[in-house]
């Protein structure tokens, strides 16, 4: 674990493997920490140096400075490119999961340079609506993230993941609640903001596209819609999985990006 300040805040990442091998930078999902990742990464180290990192106001990343107003996608592509360049490395490859999908194609949008490739999991070029992101976002301010956990989590994961492992949606509830609201609820309205839909047509980033066919927050139609505006190709729907196959089938996700990149 290290740490970076930029913009007076601390962001806390991992940057593992041999310093010769390709980086591929991962991007956790909203009230998630790069945590996620953790039982990928003997599968990704034989190829790849890989870097995780916590968002703002998540894990051991520091909050959101109120006097840094709203955070945008664009917010989060600079933070991307900044640990990339702490990692000594002007290209790489990406990978992130919904909010971290949305950082995905914010680079590809507008940092297309720096990627080699992108795979991008249950997200969307819209996710939800900015009405009910607004009172997610109200809601977190209010209540907190503890009290909120107990409502938002149990979205994160299929029915076989839940029952493969009993405290699964309690562990991830105390996580949830640790975070900061603040960040939590600016990166809410960002996602009540964020339209890729017409930012993606004729990018030369190789793309591929993955869901669960038990994903509640961002199901398959959200995937398709999206490889119709990137131009990605048909999406890969992991079946039984919901919103997070990096917790609930790292091997098969991993398996399914190393495949990608053969």
């Amino acid at each position: 674990m290290a740490f970076l300040n930029d913009n007076n805040r601390t962001i806390c990442y991992r940057l593992l493997g041999h310093c010769e091998k390709p980086l591929l930078v991962l991007a956790h999902p909203l009230g998630m920490t790069q945590g996620v990742w953790d039982d990928m990464l003997p599968a990704l180290l034989d190829r790849f140096r890989v870097l995780t990192w916590d968002l703002p106001g998540h894990g051991a990343s520091s909050a959101w400075p109120e006097s840094a107003g709203d955070i945008t996608p664009e917010d989060l592509a600079q933070e991307t490119l900044l640990l990339a360049k702490q990692a000594g490395s002007s290209s790489f490859h990406f990978a992130g999961t919904s909010i971290g999908g949305v950082i995905g194609q914010q680079l590809i949008a507008g940092h297309s340079d720096h990627l080699m490739t992108a795979t991008l999991t249950n997200t969307g070029a819209i996710i939800g609506t900015p009405e009910a992101w607004g009172q997610r976002a109200a809601n977190v301010r209010e209540k907190g993230l503890a009290t909120m956990a107990g409502e938002i989590v149990p979205r994160w994961f299929g029915p076989n993941a839940c029952e493969e492992q009993p405290a699964l949606l309690d562990g991830w509830k105390v996580i949830m609640g640790r975070g900061d609201a603040n960040s939590y609820a600016l990166l809410c309205e960002m996602l009540g903001k964020a339209d890729f839909r017409e930012m993606l047509r004729g990018h030369k980033v190789p793309l591929l596209l993955i869901g669960g066919s038990e994903d509640l927050a961002t199901p398959p139609e959200s995937l398709k819609a999206l490889a119709q505006f990137s131009g990605a190709p048909e999406p890969v729907i992991l079946d039984g999985i919901g919103h997070v196959p990096s917790v609930e089938c790292p091997l098969i996700l991993a398996s399914q990006l190393l495949q990608s990149l053969d």
